[in-house]
């Protein structure tokens, strides 16, 4: 009986979950995303009492950044032209 009780309240909350998700009010997935992306490159979550270890990994997740659309660039390239 317990397990059942488990079962209803994992699709409950999972149910809730997704009525948040799609609910027009609500944050779209791609907001969402790209909100999230941008606090990554700009280093939303690094120590900013420390101004090296801030502006090291602004600098290096955005040279990871411009170096993985170039890489993605250069795929696209070498794949249309064959070669």
């Amino acid at each position: 009986m317990a397990e059942r009780r488990d079962d209803e309240t994992e699709s409950r909350r999972i149910l809730e979950r997704v009525a948040r998700e799609t609910a027009p009010g609500g944050a779209s997935f791609i907001v969402r995303t790209a909100k999230d992306a941008r606090d990554r490159v700009t280093a939303a979550d690094a120590d900013r009492t420390d101004p090296i270890e801030y502006w090291g990994t602004r600098i290096g997740r955005t040279l990871g950044f411009v170096i993985a659309i170039g890489l993605l660039a250069w795929l696209v390239y070498a794949a249309t032209l064959g070669g």
